[in-house]
């Protein structure tokens, strides 16, 4: 029931453009307000009447003439009424009460588990799915494909590390540095089977660290070297890097990194993949891999310093000592400690070790001869 104080009002009369969605082009339309039911009645030559109650007449805003009054009906996406004429306007936002009224948009919890479930999938696809396919994998990429996995990823890293911006990061190849290396390299394989030729590579950084790449690649930075207190300790640090050569956990690391950050990278935009570039070398540097992956790496260096006849202890006075030192520990010292039963298998292998049973893994001018791989690097004195 409408109850009318005062005077009764005037007959609402106005004029409009409709469209009803359903037709192409505008048609001209006169309005009136039916009280009875309080709905506008649109009245168009060629249509039946249109009734839009009011309380479910709103105005789209932003619209691009401020001039002009475009309104919809609630439950009608399509339809549509151009209003231009101020006095229909003014009529129209005294009567339509909730004309600027915002409904809540429909569907939210369906819209919240949709996007709960594309969250839950990409995880699995990103945590599950992607590293069983990049363990797979592995285990059948032809060697080709994996060196040339590798040399990307060194050159990469080289890129990466330059500071210059002009070149890649320099390779050390003093000659006498180079036989030294060699030297060292061939008594640790001597006894050993691997899945790729090894290739040692020395980059003149000062980074205290080292990592294995795709392919047989281990790389070994000057930092490393320079604070290393002899050829026992990089022995030591190389034998657990050839570790994970020998399981092809580079490998592994390298296509499920790719693999994740390629899924991610679609979905965020990255279509030329500098992302996974990045992220790639990151991953790569630091080396993170799992404690099952850390503890056979452990295992296989142990038993490969035993064949070579070098003091398997030596990794943990290298440790030691650069905790000893202070300060931020290393990249390789932060590495190790994160997985903190490497320190006391070695230990313990040192420990029981019989006297006299090892010899130095280079000779003195094997290890000065290394020590200037990069031709102008100074050694470090042990403290």
């Amino acid at each position: 029931m409408v109850i009318h104080v005062g005077a009764a009002p005037q007959p609402f009369s106005g004029s409009a453009l409709y469209l009803d969605g359903q037709t192409a082009g505008l048609r001209p339309a006169t309005l009136r307000v039916d009280e009875t039911v309080g709905a506008l009645v649109i009245l168009t030559a060629g249509l039946a009447p249109v009734v839009w109650p009011l309380t479910e007449i709103r105005s789209l805003p932003d619209q691009a003439d401020p001039d002009l009054m475009v309104l919809t009906r609630l439950g009608d996406p399509v339809a549509r009424m151009i209003v231009e004429d101020a006095e229909t306007m003014r009529l129209l936002r005294a009567r339509c009460r909730d004309l600027r009224r915002r409904s809540r948009p429909r569907g939210l919890g369906r819209l919240a588990l949709w996007a709960v479930a594309a969250v839950a999938s990409v995880a699995l696809i990103v945590m599950v799915l992607v590293p069983l396919l990049a363990n797979r994998l592995a285990d059948h990429l032809p060697p080709e494909g994996e060196a040339a996995l590798g040399d990307a990823s060194l050159q990469q890293i080289r890129v990466a590390l330059d500071r210059t911006g002009i070149d890649p990061l320099p390779v050390c190849e003093n000659p006498q540095g180079l036989a030294a290396l060699d030297a060292l390299v061939a008594r640790l394989v001597a006894n050993v089977a691997l899945p790729s030729a090894l290739q040692v590579t020395v980059l003149d950084h000062p980074m205290v660290n080292a990592f294995a790449l795709p392919g047989g690649r281990v790389v070994l930075f000057r930092g490393l070297i320079a604070a290393a207190g002899g050829g026992d300790e990089v022995a030591a640090v190389l034998a657990h890097e050839i570790g994970h050569v020998a399981a092809r956990d580079p490998t592994r690391i390298a296509l499920r990194t790719a693999g994740s950050i390629g899924v991610l990278g679609l979905l965020l935009g990255d279509f030329a993949g500098g992302t996974v570039v990045l992220f790639l070398t990151e991953r790569m540097i630091q080396a993170s891999y799992t404690r099952e992956a850390e503890s056979a790496a452990d295992d296989f260096a142990l038993a490969l310093l035993d064949a070579a006849g070098t003091a398997p202890g030596a990794l943990a006075r290298f440790f030691e000592r650069l905790a000893e030192q202070g300060g931020t520990p290393p990249d390789i010292l932060r590495h190790f400690l994160s997985h903190p039963t490497l320190g006391d298998r070695i230990a313990k292998a040192d420990a029981t070790a019989a006297p006299g049973a090892t010899n130095p893994a280079l000779a003195p001018a094997q290890w000065a001869a290394l020590q200037g791989i990069c031709g102008d690097a100074k050694p470090i004195t042990a403290q």
